[in-house]
């Protein structure tokens, strides 16, 4: 039963979101606002497709299509459709022309090009993707889907296929007073492919390394003759192998989508989406000793190796998400909105992990079981009104609103220790284990309610002022099943804001600056089973935007100072079982540039450098105090161009190619242990004809041995290996 306290929370916020709208419905007596940023009524509305029939491709919004590369707007880090340039905070825009083009297969590929971002730092894993942000994990509580949020822990995961986003925006530092729940160090919000104006047909076969093929498909355009409803379908199925032996790597994604536009004021936009993912031989827990350096039989381990067992090694996902988008337009102030979403995921994962060896020689692996088999539901409304208008000084764009979530999990996670040890030399699967035993079931239920404001004002033509602050009530309940165990319940509040300045020069240079706080609602589990209190945190940020005037082009640099309380990590001891540290602090650089220097011609870099030191451990004894976290890389830098020939008789004909560098990181907690840095290359070659296009996209091409991080002296990670995609697809 919820509290009292979470009860008058709920009907507070239920009470604010019927005032709210209301006031929105009562209309305006205002004289015609004068807004910050006129937006089309028709472009934000079913998305975009190829233009309004006159081949001109229709204005960009926030969530419809980037032509090219370098986007304009984005409603990631305000709610509201507003300029990359007028907005105080770092943020990238990865659009479907530049996953296209780069060949990327997950989300971690997709945004290895953009600042600030290190994804899949335990390597290619198969289950799921991985994110630090500025030196901090977002994968658990930092991946959204239109702005809704996808919670990831206790093995109950979400993964995107990136061929069903129409862009990702990756927000850099803390965004809690518009999501409430988000890391300090940033997110990762996927805009997902919506109903087009215009008729759409797309198809692409493809295939290549490890045994990898795949169909796509993307359909889409007015479903009648009216005009006022819109479809769209999205699929993709793949089936292959890992790049670990006995390892498949099926997927099956599909989603429809509808929009229904009854006039020009008002969308009513249905999205969902259905997965199931067949994988196995994910989380390689490998010594340092043999895979960062030889071991002491002189040699590494083969990069192929299953440290599982094809006999128990399985993985399957079947996770699904139905939701919705309203908007109606009231006048020529006020807009509303209600987005909702129900996503659900379960999960069955059993296998062996490797934990050290077991001679002196160094060639045999210790093992143990793991099993678990976690069910997750998310159900999540946000309510927004928003308002465009100008007070006889200053422009407005003022957002209020209320977003409620409740996170259900139902947690089952077992162990033995029975495992026969694993040869690297010569491994002997088919080896069965004694049965495992249950350390953790339980079920956890947590709910928060979130009320916010925020006004973006214009005190110039070139002067803009964001405030905004949000107040939380969070319950966190969380049902022992275990003999003995004991259930647990936690009631939070607080309260989180943010204010940023920037100034628009003529000649399209934008300083700014921005502080924000941050509360983030924790849905794990700590040692004990007991819930984990929620994290906080604060950030200040200076920086520059620099987009000429007369060029497609976006630059950007921002220094940061960011500390992250509570943070979340694993113990040495195990892997499976977390604490929670005092404080983490990142401070840091980064730049950017995404251009399209000429017609055929796109070109994205980026550099990141910043320093982590825990400075408050879980004790005052914590031998962590003072150290950098493990597996953390603190350098990192990219550039990727991309050039197709526009005329002539070589027209359609195209390359590519990138680079990317990682720094060193550090493999255990005293930092006397260091993983090296690397560099890897990409390529691409393709060409374009009449609707058709053939690809061949090349990743790590010179199939480079590397390392991504360890998590401890047992526990390394093989990155990448060389990875060939050929496809050929049709447009019409």
């Amino acid at each position: 039963m919820p509290s009292p306290s979470f009860s008058r929370s709920a009907v507070l916020a239920a009470g604010v979101s019927i005032t709210v709208l209301a006031l929105t419905g009562a209309g305006s007596a205002q004289e015609r606002a004068v807004t910050l940023d006129t937006l089309s009524v028709e472009g934000s509305g079913a998305g975009n497709g190829a233009g309004a029939g006159n081949g001109r491709r229709a204005p960009e919004t926030a969530r419809g299509p980037v032509d090219g590369y370098v986007a304009t707007r984005s409603a990631t880090a305000t709610k509201t459709d507003t300029p990359i340039i007028r907005t105080p905070q770092s943020i990238s825009v990865v659009g479907a022309e530049q996953i296209k083009a780069q060949g990327s297969q997950t989300l971690s590929e997709a945004v290895r090009y953009t600042p600030g971002i290190y994804a899949n730092q335990f390597g290619p894993d198969t289950r799921l993707d991985w994110f630090l942000i500025r030196g901090f994990s977002a994968t658990e509580s930092g991946l959204f889907r239109d702005g809704l949020q996808l919670f990831q822990t206790s093995f109950a995961n979400f993964r995107i296929d990136p061929f069903g986003a129409e862009r990702i925006e990756l927000l850099r530092g803390p965004a809690a007073t518009l999501f409430g729940g988000s890391p300090v160090g940033g997110l990762v919000n996927i805009v997902s492919k919506r109903p087009t104006l215009e008729p759409l047909r797309y198809l692409e076969l493809g295939g290549g390394s490890f045994s990898q093929r795949y169909a796509a498909f993307d359909l889409g355009g007015p479903a009648d003759e009216s005009g006022h409803w819109f479809y769209r379908l999205t699929g993709r199925f793949q089936n292959g192998d890992a790049q670990v032996n006995f390892a498949p790597e099926d997927r099956y994604y599909i989603a429809p989508s509808f929009t229904y536009k009854p006039d020009g004021a008002t969308t009513f936009t249905v999205l969902t989406s259905f997965q199931r993912d067949e994988t196995g031989g994910a989380g390689q827990f490998l010594p340092y000793a043999g895979t960062v350096r030889n071991n002491a039989s002189g040699f590494r381990i083969d990069r192929k190796l299953n440290a599982s067992d094809p006999l128990i090694d399985r993985y399957t996902r079947n996770q699904a998400n139905l939701g919705y988008e309203f908007e109606h337009h009231v006048d020529d102030v006020w807009t509303v909105r209600q987005n909702f979403r129900y996503s659900f995921t379960e999960v069955s994962d059993q296998r062996y992990v490797a934990n050290g060896y077991t001679d002196a020689s160094q060639t045999v692996l210790n093992r143990y079981g793991f099993q678990t088999t976690p069910r997750a539901g998310i159900f999540t409304v946000d309510n927004q009104a928003e308002a465009r208008f100008n007070d006889g000084y200053f422009g407005h764009t003022l957002l209020m609103g209320v977003d409620y979530k409740r996170y259900s999990l139902s947690d089952t996670q077992a162990t033995s220790f029975t495992v026969p040890p694993l040869s690297v030399l010569f491994p002997r699967y088919y080896q069965a284990a004694g049965p495992t035993a249950p350390y953790r079931v339980a079920n956890q239920q947590l709910q928060q309610v979130g009320l916010y404001l925020q006004d973006q004002v214009a005190l110039t033509d070139h002067l803009t002022f964001l405030i905004g602050g949000r107040q939380d009530f969070v319950e966190n309940n969380v049902v022992n099943k275990l003999p003995g165990s004991v259930s647990t319940q936690i009631n939070e509040s607080a309260f989180s804001g943010r204010l940023g300045l920037i100034y628009n020069f003529d000649n399209g240079l934008a300083p700014y600056v921005t502080y924000g706080t941050s509360f983030n609602p924790t849905a794990g589990l700590l040692a004990g089973n007991v819930p984990a209190k929620s994290e906080k945190g604060e950030q200040i940020e200076v920086g520059a935007k620099f987009q000429p005037v007369g060029w497609n082009t976006l630059f950007t640099v921002a220094a940061f100072d960011l500390v992250r309380d509570n943070v979340l990590t694993a113990t040495a001891q195990d892997p499976f079982v977390n604490i929670q540290l005092g404080k983490v602090r990142s401070r840091g650089f980064e730049a950017s540039a995404v251009a399209t220097l000429a017609e055929g011609l796109n070109l994205t870099a980026s550099y990141t450098i910043y320093g982590l030191r825990t400075i408050e451990g879980a004790g005052p004894t914590d031998p962590r105090i003072g150290f950098v976290p493990v597996g953390i890389p603190e350098n990192l830098a990219s550039l990727w161009a991309d050039y197709t020939i526009p005329l002539g008789d070589f027209k359609g004909f195209g390359f590519g190619g990138g680079v990317n560098y990682v720094g060193r990181s550090f493999a255990n907690i005293d930092n006397t242990l260091t993983v090296p840095e690397y560099v890897t290359f990409d390529a691409a070659v393709h060409y374009d004809y009449a609707g058709w296009r053939a690809a061949v996209n090349v990743i790590n091409i010179g199939d480079r041995r590397f390392v991504s991080s360890c998590s401890s002296e047992a526990a390394c990670f093989y990155g990448t290996q060389r990875k060939v995609v050929a496809s050929v697809s049709y447009k019409w």
